[in-house]
Formats: C-alpha cells, sequence, structure tokens
C-alpha cells in the first residue's frame, strides 16, 4: 500500500501528545498521527504551548504522570527535540483562548493550547475526545485526531 503524503502545516501538539511522543509510546497514537508529527518536524514545525510545559509539571508534581527522566530534564531534552519549537502566551493567544468560538470547554490549559493553534496557523494534534468535538462542531479549529 502507498504511503500517503501529508501536507507539511505546523502542528501543536495537545500536552498528551507531547508526553507520549517523547516517551516512545506511540501505540497510544495513530500511524498517521506519527508521520504526520514526523513529517512537520522535517519540513515546517512542531509547536508545543508554553502551557504544555507547565501542565507536564503539574502532573509530574501531582503524581498523575510518570517521565522517562527527572521533569526538568525531561522538558529541556522533549523541547530540544528536532523541529520542535516552544510556542510563548502572548498577547493574542491569550485573549484568544477567552474568546474561542462556540461553546468548547472550559480548562484553562486546553482552552490556551487551541488558541496557540489558532493563532499560529496550525493544526492541534490530539487525542481529546472533547476537543475534537469541538473543532468538528465550530470548524474553528483544525485539528489532527491522533486515536489510534
Amino acid at each position: 500500500m502507498p504511503t500517503r503524503k501529508v501536507a507539511a502545516l505546523p502542528l501543536v501538539l495537545d500536552t498528551h501528545v507531547w508526553i507520549w511522543l517523547m516517551d516512545q509510546q506511540t501505540r497510544e497514537l495513530s500511524k498517521a498521527a506519527v508521520e504526520a508529527i514526523r513529517h512537520a518536524s522535517r519540513e515546517t514545525v512542531v509547536y508545543v504551548s508554553a502551557m504544555s510545559l507547565w501542565e507536564v509539571s503539574m502532573l509530574t508534581a501531582r503524581k498523575r504522570v510518570s517521565l522517562s527522566l527527572d521533569c526538568l530534564a525531561w522538558v529541556q531534552q522533549a523541547t530540544r527535540a528536532p523541529g520542535v519549537q516552544v510556542a510563548a502566551l502572548t498577547a493574542p493567544i491569550a485573549v484568544d483562548s477567552t474568546r474561542l468560538p462556540g461553546n468548547p470547554h472550559g480548562d484553562p490549559v486546553d482552552r490556551v493550547i487551541m488558541a496557540t493553534a489558532r493563532q499560529l496557523g496550525a493544526r492541534l494534534v490530539t487525542c481529546d475526545r472533547q476537543i475534537l468535538a469541538y473543532a468538528e462542531a465550530e470548524q474553528a479549529l483544525a485539528v489532527l485526531d491522533a486515536r489510534p
């Protein structure tokens, strides 16, 4: 079966996708999503929201996530991965996160990550059912469904 070319669009990784990818847990992600991320890391850019760094830190502090390294070492290594750039929390992203069209769910970190993708003209790679449903209903957010 021939491999389908994936458009070289910038991507924003949702926090859980970033964790799974960096800790080699790609079985949690679809093959198409992994291919798209690899392609974007070579051809454009893969963004990680600054809020994802905070979220990873909080999740490990609360022992809800276990990483392959100490949290700071993990974050430093994961932000130096090929093609990865940290997307700063800018004023337009902060404001957009409070004014997303329709009825997105209220998690502030998810809202910032969604606004980051919108402001950067990127697709958000996620397995989050609420974000995927929001994107389908509102057509205000480009997403890549990473569920296997």
